[in-house]
């Protein structure tokens, strides 16, 4: 304690003079501390960064001890137990000598110019010299060079690794070691630092620590560096990527002994187990059972290699001594008869009949008697190259290269599990199964046909350019309306309450009244299509130029026709909306006009598609949603009338669309194709065909749903009409029942041409058919 009040009384007592520092006498022990304590480098400077005075001691003791011989020569250092037992004393004065060393660095300064000189003292220092040598600093170098410590590198705010936005409501912004506050630099505003960003030209290489909010100007080398890190590169510039390699661990295995020990002298000996283990060797190389590395080695190249099979093997094989057969043997192909002769017989070559039913079915060749057509020649000279020698001989090779390599059996499966379990036809009754009445009156081929609303009348349009009103029950033929052209269509409005047929001849749509049924409702639509509504839109020229609306004339008026609707090309279909105000008109010769939509109530014309998307076959509405269907050749196209959009494209897979008709409640198509083939859509399942039904023979020319009963008909160019059961259920994981009922096949075949139409009645479940053999004919 004494020593450490005495060295806190140097630095508060006023500098000595040298007369008082000459006049008094220090101890032994002070001058040694003198002279431990201050020895110094005049021309080095010894502050730091901070400004902070460094002392440099030869031993962390305060008190030494030399012993020397008479003469004054240095001998050693004496053992004081004193002193040892005092070190941790003195590194306690050394620690609050090195806290008050900031406030006494210019007084020890001037303490230590202003030393005394005595005798003794320079006596002490010629002993000290030669232990203690000092290497003056090169100042050309940095400090610290050599070290690996720096006071740059030092934290110097010392509350660690914190969010430093705790100091935000402070003046300082932490500590440093001598726990001092460390006060915020003064922040200026933007306009300041827009000055200084101005007038600095060091502002761009300044950085704010965020540490201690000091400004750190950024060296050149620092610059350099960041540089360097941003583009990925090694921070170190003088390191060389491209260095050549330097393998210091070996990959090579060296094979080292365990033990280095001389071999016994029996190993020199030739031993009898070895010469019988060596005899057996070389007696299964010679039977075969052992193969040499070479013929290992050949073995594998010739696994590698190409490998080549017989395919006719012969009857000397493994399986065919062992007696195994094939389960499947080989097909042979028949003799030759007379007709593949090159003079065949008359009674073999074909007559104009057999010639065209032969090439009638070519896309059917399974169905034909033989799969060529005899020929006859006069001589063997004059029989040509055969024509299709290069395709089959083609084929030929593509089923050599392609057959199965591996033998399979074959499976009996009896074709009764083949064919799905359906329901019995009885269990769906009722359904029409015979022919009840014939509709005689029209002398050419019936293209159309159509059911009034309340199932007492029928229409149908003849290509004998007459409309006939039939009477459904009787078979009586009530009226006869004659036009101009053929009529290709004709459709009853479905609204019970106006009595309306449109009848498409030519280029023509008639709005006819047939004058059947009530007379109330007769006169209501006189009434109706008389009063031309005024029209408060203007139509533009592209729909004036495809359709016009007119009054029939007075002679058409007397046969019932009411209003002409006159189209520039012709008409193939119509087709009624179900509130019976809009009716469509389908021209496939139209183009971009070929669909026209026509409203009665206002007598307006729309053409919804301002571009072609094919050769338009028919259309048809649907029975809930404003939806409009429009069927090309190969592709359905659905489209929504209110937002004007295609809402779904339903695709056939078919050559050529005939007609198509939709469930009454809206989710199922049924389209028919001249493939031969009924497609089945379920709208909300997929835009392909939930399922392809191949019930006739021909070209499917028409289908038509019943509107109360689950049934469906088609008819065809087989002169067949099938009726099927198909029923949708409410249950939308139940697939829709779909069972072919029964074939009614009456109608005559002319040109070609069968069963033109079919249609239901609306109540009852019967169904009409139209015929090339100019009838129609009713099934109960």
């Amino acid at each position: 304690m004494t020593k450490k009040q005495a060295i806190k009384r140097k630095v508060k007592e006023p500098e000595p003079t040298n007369e008082q520092s000459s006049a008094s006498e220090p101890s032994d022990n002070e001058e040694d501390d003198d002279l431990l304590q201050a020895v110094k480098d005049p021309g080095e400077d010894t502050t730091d960064d901070e400004g902070i005075d460094q002392e440099y001691q030869s031993d962390s003791s305060e008190d030494l001890e030399f012993e020397s011989d008479e003469e004054g020569n240095y001998l050693g250092r004496k053992a004081n137990n004193e002193a040892e037992g005092d070190a941790e004393e003195d590194e306690d004065d050394d620690e609050e000598e090195d806290e008050d060393s900031d406030e006494a660095s210019e007084d020890n300064d001037d303490a230590e110019e202003e030393k005394p000189s005595s005798s003794m003292t320079a006596a002490v220092q010629t002993k000290v010299e030669p232990i203690i040598q000092i290497i003056p600093r090169d100042p050309s170098k940095p400090e610290y060079e050599d070290s690996d410590t720096s006071d740059e590198e030092d934290i110097r705010n010392t509350v660690g690794n914190i969010p430093m936005h705790w100091y935000d409501e402070y003046k300082h912004i932490g500590y440093d070691w001598d726990a001092k506050k460390i006060v915020k630099p003064p922040k200026g505003d933007q306009i300041d630092d827009f000055l200084r960003k101005i007038e600095d030209p060091n502002f761009w290489r300044t950085v704010k620590d965020p540490q201690t909010g000091q400004e750190v100007l950024l060296t050149d080398e620092d610059i350099a560096l960041i540089k360097r890190v941003n583009s990925g590169r090694i921070p170190n510039a003088e390191h060389d990527e491209y260095a050549p390699w330097i393998e210091w661990f070996t990959s090579e295995v060296e094979k080292m002994p365990i033990k280095n020990v001389p071999d016994h002298k029996r190993s020199f000996l030739p031993s009898v187990s070895e010469k019988k283990k060596v005899s057996r060797m070389v007696h299964a190389l010679k039977m075969g059972w052992m193969k040499t590395t070479e013929e290992v080695e050949r073995e594998k190249q010739k696994k590698r290699g190409p490998k080549f099979y017989m395919l006719w093997e012969t009857d000397t094989g493994r399986e065919s001594m062992r007696r195994i057969h094939d389960p499947v043997s080989a097909p042979k192909r028949d003799l030759p008869g007379h007709a593949e002769s090159y003079n065949p017989p008359p009674e073999y070559l074909f007559d104009e009949k057999e010639t065209k039913e032969w090439l009638k079915q070519k896309d059917e060749p399974h169905k034909r008697k033989l799969h060529f057509m005899p020929q006859k020649f006069k001589s063997l000279r004059e029989v040509p190259a055969y024509s299709r020698y290069l395709r089959e001989r083609f084929l030929r090779c593509l089923d050599l290269y392609l057959c199965p390599r591996a033998k399979r059996v074959k499976l009996n499966i009896d074709a009764e599990y083949l064919i799905p379990k359906l329901p019995s036809p009885r269990d769906l009754q009722p359904f029409p199964t015979v022919e009840s009445l014939v509709y005689r009156g029209h002398t050419d081929l019936v293209r159309s046909v159509s059911v009034e609303p309340k199932g007492e009348y029928m229409a149908s349009g003849s290509d004998d350019k007459t409309v006939k009103i039939w009477e459904i029950a009787t078979g009586r033929c009530i009226r006869t309306i004659e036009t101009n052209d053929v009529v290709r269509c004709v459709a009853w409005c479905p609204n019970a309450k106006l009595s309306i047929i449109a009848v498409a001849t030519g280029s023509r749509l008639l709005l006819i009244n047939p004058k059947v049924g009530d007379k109330l409702l007769i006169k209501k639509t006189d009434d109706l299509l008389a009063a031309s509504p005024s029209l408060d839109v203007i139509d533009n020229e592209r729909i004036k130029t495809a359709v016009q609306w007119s009054n029939a004339e007075p002679e058409e008026q007397e046969k019932g026709v009411r209003v002409v609707i006159t189209h520039f090309k012709p008409i193939r279909q119509v087709t009624w909306h179900g509130r019976g105000d809009y009716l469509a008109t389908v021209m496939p010769e139209g183009a971009n006009r070929s669909a026209l939509i026509h409203q009665l109530s206002k007598r307006r014309s729309q053409i919804p598609f301002s571009k072609s998307k094919g050769l338009i076959q028919c259309v048809l509405f649907h029975p809930v949603k404003p939806c409009f269907f429009v069927a090309t050749q190969h592709n359905i196209r659905i489209y929504d009338l209110v937002k004007q959009e295609l809402i779904k494209k339903l695709l056939t897979n078919s050559k050529w669309i005939s007609g198509m008709s939709i469930h009454p409640k809206g989710d199922n198509l049924l389209v028919s194709t001249y493939d031969k083939k009924m497609l089945w859509f379920d709208l909300d399942l997929s835009t392909k065909p939930y399922q392809t039904m191949r019930l006739h023979r021909n070209a499917v020319r028409s289908v038509a749903f019943h509107l109360r009963y689950p049934l469906f008909a088609s008819g065809s160019d087989d002169q067949a009409v099938i009726v099927s059961h198909g029923m949708v259920y409410n249950d939308l994981l139940q697939n829709p029942l779909i069972v072919p009922l029964k074939k009614l096949q009456t109608h005559e075949k002319r040109d070609e041409f069968g069963v033109l139409d079919v249609s239901w009645h609306p109540v009852q479940p019967w169904v009409f058919s139209t015929g090339a053999d100019c009838t129609i004919r009713l099934y109960t």
